[in-house]
């Protein structure tokens, strides 16, 4: 088997290493960005849901600077809701401060009914710069 090229940004190992997973894997150009959360520093999830919007997109820049990435690189988007319909309102002014103009990346939102005591996750496939 190949070897994985992984990035994990600066600080928050542990919490990757702690459930088994990698934040992100760089593969032939592009970086796929395993969904990120509003946790808190502790991993615990951050109970305000605007501010743990506001953190999961937080967490994402730091994978994306991470792999020397920026928002404007991803290409698909994939977001996981709790309960979309009182939700949704908040995570479009996140994604207007993450992508505030054209062109837009793909976007697809899903609902779920768990998300391990979080209420909203965001993944993204980036085309890496260069």
């Amino acid at each position: 088997m190949a070897q994985r090229d992984v990035i994990f940004p600066q600080g928050r190992q542990d919490l990757y290493e702690q459930n088994g997973y990698s934040a992100a894997v760089r593969s032939n150009g592009f970086l796929f960005v395993s969904g990120q959360v509003g946790s808190r520093e502790d991993g615990s999830p951050e109970p305000d849901f605007t501010t743990q919007v506001q953190l999961a997109f937080d967490n994402l820049q730091s994978v994306l600077e991470a792999a020397g990435a920026s928002f404007d690189d991803i290409l698909d988007v994939t977001t996981f809701h709790t309960n979309p319909e009182t939700q949704f309102a908040t995570v479009m002014e996140a994604k207007r401060r993450a992508f505030p103009g054209k062109p837009y990346p793909a976007w697809t939102a899903v609902g779920v009914n768990w998300l391990a005591g979080f209420d909203f996750e965001i993944k993204v496939v980036v085309r890496l710069p260069g």
